[in-house]
């Protein structure tokens, strides 16, 4: 399936199983949207995981990747699934998350999982609006020495996140964005 048609069926089970939704909502910044996407209901979802896991991963190997992360907790279910598909694709690609905060026990890590310090990874969340979370991952893995090769997104709210990301030089894909208008749609690469 090209991916075009592959981000389509992704935007359409979206809407199919209520991750997408359109009306008037406040966001937790306090912003009005015509729009809510949520996207664990996605994420969580059997065919959501699968397909956004077969949209993520080739751009990913593409970057070569060695590991892919995310914030928690909106990352870590498509970490999850990206690093399934990994396995049964042929090209094992290891997972971590990053906490907002370091833990108060045990280690105190703010990163947990499989990365290796000093290598190439590819950071995911599932919107990007300021990418606040997107930075904070990113941040914790560059702590760590890595090499922040891929930055992407199921859905980009085109509010200045993205923006800033490749601004600031990093390679940013998502699959989904909201231009002004508010009607989600295919991104457009």
């Amino acid at each position: 399936m090209n991916r075009d048609a592959l981000n389509q069926q992704i935007l359409e089970l979206a809407q199919e199983v209520g991750a997408l939704s359109y009306g008037d909502f406040t966001l937790a910044s306090g912003k009005k949207s015509s729009y809510y996407f949520d996207g664990r209901l996605l994420s969580l979802h059997p065919l959501g995981s699968q397909l956004l896991a077969q949209a993520c991963l080739p751009p990913i190997v593409a970057a070569r990747a060695e590991s892919v992360g995310g914030p928690a907790t909106g990352g870590i279910p498509l970490v999850a699934a990206i690093t399934l598909w990994s396995q049964i694709d042929g090209t094992p690609i290891s997972g971590f998350f990053v906490r907002a905060e370091a833990k108060d026990h045990g280690r105190q890590k703010s990163v947990e999982g499989v990365i290796r310090p000093g290598s190439a990874v590819a950071v995911v969340d599932d919107v990007c609006t300021t990418a606040g979370s997107l930075f904070r991952a990113i941040q914790g893995a560059e702590d760590l020495g890595c090499k922040v090769v891929k930055v992407m997104s199921v859905l980009d709210r085109v509010e200045g996140g993205s923006e800033e990301l490749r601004k600031r030089g990093y390679d940013f894909e998502t699959l989904l964005e909201a231009p002004p208008d508010g009607k989600v749609g295919v991104a457009r690469q």
